[in-house]
């Protein structure tokens, strides 16, 4: 399948004078927790939910349940006992769909292997549908791999890697994102090294999943007045940030970003709309709206909170097209 961000490298826009113009929700059924999100054509996207391991795929022109949904947790070998892998981050590069887990240790503190994946799938639409296979192998060294790299020495990931994921220094990833060059841009809610959000660029993707060792190019550290990095996306050329709190308190922040040295420009929210941004979906058609996902797991639903609840149907998360619109700036 073609890679959906070529797509959005034909037209840029400049992003100081723009504003976000957002819509209405639409609620989709039978989960809550949106975590990692891309689009499988014009009309539908597959999402990641970090309370459980199936990749879901939703039609965006509507709200319903899932109209399929694949769950690779066998073939990859997660832990039965403590399945959850907390998918976080996953793009287009190429023909392939890479996906990552947080890395990070559950909420208590503990250590968690079926935390620690890296892998791609493959993803081709069929007249039943769409076809979603694993391909290679997944990678689960990531974290030592950065642990033991003499140029990130500085942003101690090995003490990071047994902190509780919302303790201020610990490891915590939430994003991923294709570069033109062939790359993939590893995002980091935690740790935040000076104040600053990092991406480090994971140089061989392809290789990796094909049981080569990571290779890391330099990281970058982004100002986003003090806040990590939720999810990255790219969009006409440049790039959209997701920016929250490592603590996952206060409000979230859109930022566009052309890359390089260029500091990044804040968007100005509504302060009249409360959702809880963790997804970004870019389509392959050059639209200028883009799509916003809401992680919804701790959003109530008369006294309970929507990841409690029984019914899968009873369970919705937010979806909220997004338009950069032109100010008087």
């Amino acid at each position: 399948m073609k890679p959906l961000w070529l797509g959005c490298l034909i037209t840029s826009v400049a992003l100081a004078g723009y504003a976000p113009t957002i819509s209405e929700p639409t609620l989709y059924q039978g989960m809550c927790d949106a975590s990692a999100a891309v689009a499988l054509d014009s009309t539908h996207f597959a999402v990641a939910n970090d309370e459980d391991n199936p990749l879901r795929i939703y039609s965006c022109e509507q709200g319903s349940m899932p109209l399929q949904s694949f769950d690779f947790s066998k073939s990859l070998g997660v832990d039965a006992r403590k399945p959850e892998m907390d998918i976080e981050g996953g793009c287009w590069l190429e023909d392939k769909i890479f996906w990552i887990t947080s890395h990070g240790r559950n909420k208590d503190g503990e250590y968690r292997s079926s935390r620690h994946f890296l892998f791609a799938t493959t993803c081709k639409k069929t007249a039943k549908g769409f076809e979603m296979k694993l391909f290679g192998r997944p990678y689960q060294t990531l974290s030592e791999d950065l642990a033991r790299e003499p140029r990130f020495k500085s942003f101690g990931f090995a003490q990071a890697s047994q902190l509780a994921p919302k303790v201020p220094g610990a490891l915590n990833i939430e994003g991923l994102c294709a570069t033109p060059d062939k790359k993939l841009l590893i995002a980091f809610r935690n740790p935040t090294p000076n104040s600053k959000a990092l991406l480090i660029p994971l140089n061989n993707p392809d290789q990796v999943v094909l049981g080569r060792k990571a290779q890391f190019g330099e990281p970058v550290l982004l100002a986003l007045g003090g806040l990590g990095i939720r999810d990255i996306a790219q969009w006409r050329g440049q790039y959209l940030l997701i920016a929250g709190a490592v603590a996952g308190k206060g409000e979230s922040h859109l930022y566009g970003w052309v890359g390089g040295d260029a500091s990044p420009q804040l968007f100005e929210w509504s302060k009249h709309i409360d959702f809880n941004p963790e997804a970004i979906i870019v389509y392959a058609d050059d639209r200028a709206p883009f799509q916003l996902l809401s992680d919804d797991g701790a959003r109530r639903v008369g006294n309970v909170q929507c990841k409690d609840l029984p019914d899968p149907r009873q369970r919705r998360f937010r979806s909220y097209w997004v338009n950069l619109t032109e100010t008087n700036r």
